[in-house]
């Protein structure tokens, strides 16, 4: 069994930072891409950043140059730093990695979601 515990999240002004942790724990044999995603009231769950497991980053245009995505492969953990926050990056931030287990077999798993709110 896996599961992927996020960390992080909270009430912020306009301009100000957050960073989210998720930490991957369980039967984990290796992990593949990781990657946030939010979802506004409303809205459909849309990718926010990926990193490979070399570490290569992808971004959705509105968070480009504001968010950075990273990893500690040894603490299967990855990490969102959030600057510059807007009140539209308001979301509840999921966490999302391709994980295989001791059985072989790769699966998506997520995270339980963690609330961001930007506002004054």
């Amino acid at each position: 069994q896996v599961q992927l515990v996020e960390s992080g999240g909270g009430l912020v002004q306009p301009g100000g930072s957050l960073r989210l942790s998720c930490a991957a724990s369980g039967n984990i044999f290796s992990i593949a891409a990781m990657g946030w995603y939010r979802q506004a009231p409303g809205k459909q769950r849309a990718l926010v950043a990926g990193i490979s497991s070399t570490s290569i980053t992808n971004y959705a245009d509105s968070v480009k140059g504001r968010f950075t995505i990273s990893r500690d492969n040894a603490k299967n953990t990855v990490y969102l730093q959030m600057n510059s926050l807007k009140p539209e990056d308001t979301a509840v931030y999921y966490c999302n990695a391709n994980i295989m287990t001791s059985t072989l077999y790769r699966t998506d798993y997520w995270g339980q979601g963690t609330q961001v709110t930007v506002s004054s």
